[in-house]
């Protein structure tokens, strides 16, 4: 009777102690709970603690569902976009969101973060396509692109609010060309730069020739200074040297003459082959034959020859 006594008080407490601890739950730092009785929404915990609830939670009765309480993010990537221009390019972005209701998050998706973020992806990516189709691409890489970020911010806010969720931030991580407008980017850039490397050349071409004229000028010029130097440097020193030899003539006349006599001499027959006739009595000869100059007798006229 004792024996059966306590099978039953210890059957008892196992059954108290199972239904309280079935009925105690936790809710740390990073979480939130979603009580939820028969299927309804019977208590938001957002605190962290501990909490009770109905203890057993089958039969569908008080069941608890935890939710982030924490910044979430989730990727879209290799988006096809068109810019003003008509022209494609891909782009990926990311939405940094919170949970921040978490009763309206449980009637919308049933708490499902997967399908929250499905139906976020589908409007950041017709949010995506409106903010660029607006623009051009350099748009995105200029200091417009914060205020494109907002705009999409904006654009997912209302669906956001609507699933319970807030955005609190949505960038861009890549913003590129498609393979075949960068090929076409490319050959633009590619002509762009011959053209410019052409115009420089002519410039250079028509700058050098322009040098070069001017230097052919400067040459002309110097030439024909120098020369005009030359000529009168050259009659200064012809006159200078007239001047000499009348000088030298007027001090003394006969060594003048004799002096002319022997140059003449040197340069009529210096040469080997030189040949002259003259009578040897020519005033030619005069000091040829006598070193004071006088004129040789009159006598019979032979041709003189110097070789």
């Amino acid at each position: 009777m004792i024996n059966n006594r306590t099978s039953i008080i210890l059957i008892l407490l196992a059954v108290v102690l199972v239904g309280l601890y079935s009925s105690i739950f936790v809710v740390n730092e990073r979480q939130q709970a979603i009580v939820v009785r028969f299927g309804q929404i019977q208590d938001v915990k957002t605190q962290p603690g501990l909490y009770f609830k109905l203890p057993f939670a089958f039969m569908d009765a008080d069941r608890v569902q935890y939710v982030e309480d924490q910044a979430l993010r989730f990727d879209l990537d290799n988006i096809r976009v068109q810019v003003s221009g008509g022209k494609f390019y891909e782009v990926d972005a990311f939405v940094i969101y919170k949970i921040a209701d978490p009763r309206r998050f449980r009637e919308t998706v049933s708490g499902d973060r997967d399908s929250a973020e499905a139906r976020l992806r589908t409007r950041l990516d017709a949010s995506l396509r409106r903010v660029y189709g607006l623009r051009g691409f350099e748009a995105a890489l200029s200091d417009e692109r914060a205020s494109m970020m907002r705009e999409v911010r904006a654009d997912l806010k209302t669906d956001a609010e609507s699933l319970g969720l807030n955005i609190e931030d949505v960038r861009i991580r890549r913003t590129d060309l498609t393979q075949e407008v960068s090929q076409q980017t490319f050959d633009r850039m590619k002509a762009e730069r011959l053209a410019e490397a052409e115009l420089i050349r002519a410039r250079g071409n028509e700058a050098g020739q322009r040098r070069r004229a001017i230097a052919d000028r400067q040459v002309v010029e110097i030439v024909a200074d120098a020369q005009r130097e030359s000529e009168i440097l050259r009659g200064e020193g012809e006159a200078e040297r007239t001047k000499t030899f009348a000088d030298a003539f007027a001090r003394d006349p006969k060594f003048f003459e004799f002096y002319r006599s022997m140059t003449a001499y040197t340069e009529s027959i210096g040469s080997s082959d030189t040949t002259l006739v003259l009578s040897p009595h020519s005033e030619f000869f005069r000091y040829f034959n006598d070193s004071e100059g006088k004129a040789p007798a009159a006598t019979e006229t032979q041709p003189a020859t110097g070789n």
